[in-house]
């Protein structure tokens, strides 16, 4: 069994000289856990935060969009059941957002209950005959549309 000052001497950085050591990337994985730094977990959760943002502003622009095309060029009926796949689409995204941020800490796998939520609107638009199961079906790939557009966007432009 150790003793806690050995620990601490092995894993602090020795120098025999007056200049002090920086932390670099070896010695902060060294450390011991519950003393590490908690930057890095904030940062990344506003990385995700950002990025959650991002996605569903898109989400919705294309939403928009789309429905008002589908309205000029098909019918209100066809665009209105694309709009009820496109909300589907974002309680999905939003739903989705809400298990990835519990992952981490209470939760260990992705849970799958979200799938029930396009199961329901292709459900009733196969018993309802005023519902079309493409148009819906395909508002709800809009959020995947932002993805694409967001996978694109990263590959060719670059940040600055």
């Amino acid at each position: 069994m150790q003793s806690p000052y050995l620990a601490v001497l092995v894993s602090s950085p020795v120098s025999l000289s007056d200049e002090s050591i920086a932390p670099n990337q070896t010695t902060q994985q060294d450390a011991q856990p519950g003393f590490e730094d908690t930057e890095p977990e904030q940062t990344s959760m506003q990385e995700f935060y950002q990025l959650y943002q991002k996605l569903l502003v898109i989400t919705l622009v294309l939403t928009g969009i789309i429905f008002i095309s589908v309205w000029i060029f098909h019918s209100l009926n066809i665009a209105l059941n694309y709009f009820i796949g496109a909300c589907t689409g974002v309680v999905y995204l939003k739903m989705l957002a809400k298990d990835v941020e519990r992952l981490g800490g209470e939760k260990q796998s992705l849970s799958k209950n979200r799938f029930a939520l396009i199961i329901i609107p292709i459900i009733l638009a196969s018993q309802w005959h005023q519902l079309h199961i493409l148009p819906i079906f395909l508002g709800f790939l809009t959020y995947k549309v932002t993805l694409l557009i967001y996978m694109v966007q990263t590959a060719f432009i670059p940040e600055t």
